[in-house]
């Protein structure tokens, strides 16, 4: 399995971007994006599970952010809208099996992709 993760970018406060993960190999139940600001730890974003038949957010995220999938092109995407400086950070694509109760957990994904920068200014 591998991900490769894109899109990440410099945009300025309230603007806009699109993240993409194309996916390879067999499917998993969970599909979610992570960050990891300048000197924090790495936190849950967002998730797709069952197919994108549930869909998971981080507080930070909700209203602003949409996670959503393509099943037949096993791409996943992340919509960040009203993009704000505290978003900045490398963003992280990742599958796993975890259950209901692990999907925000980073412990519940066993392959991750590479990470894509956003920055946003202010």
């Amino acid at each position: 399995v591998q991900l490769q993760a894109s899109g990440g970018g410099l945009v300025h406060s309230g603007g806009s971007l699109r993240l993409t993960c194309a996916a390879s190999g067999r499917t998993f139940r969970s599909y979610a994006w992570f960050c990891q600001p300048p000197g924090k730890e790495r936190e849950f974003v967002a998730a797709v599970v069952n197919m994108a038949s549930r869909r998971y957010y981080g507080d930070s995220v909700k209203g602003r952010f949409t996670v959503s999938r393509d099943n037949a092109k096993n791409i996943l995407y992340l919509d960040m809208n009203s993009l704000k400086p505290e978003d900045t950070a490398v963003y992280y694509c990742a599958v796993g099996d975890p259950i209901i109760s692990y999907v925000s957990a980073s412990e519940g994904y066993r392959v991750w992709g590479q990470g894509t920068l956003v920055t946003v200014s202010s």
